[in-house]
């Protein structure tokens, strides 16, 4: 599903930042975009914060989705 993939792209990000923080103390979002209080760069902390809530829903679906292109 296309929203899954944007969700888990987004986190993915979000990850990378948050490492990025904690090893050099170095906010890559808000470097990007003009401060951790910049428009844009709450923006991309709210829709990640979205994206890591719908990552959640991923653990718990019990359909799985064969790809059978193999």
């Amino acid at each position: 599903m296309l929203m899954d993939r944007i969700a888990l792209a987004l986190t993915i990000i979000g990850g990378i930042n948050w490492g990025s923080i904690g090893l050099f103390r170095f906010d890559l979002v808000a470097w990007l975009f003009g401060g951790q209080t910049a428009t844009v760069s709450r923006v991309i902390y709210t829709l990640v914060g979205l994206s890591a809530l719908w990552c959640v829903s991923l653990l718990f679906r019990s359909d799985a989705i064969v790809d059978d292109e193999m």
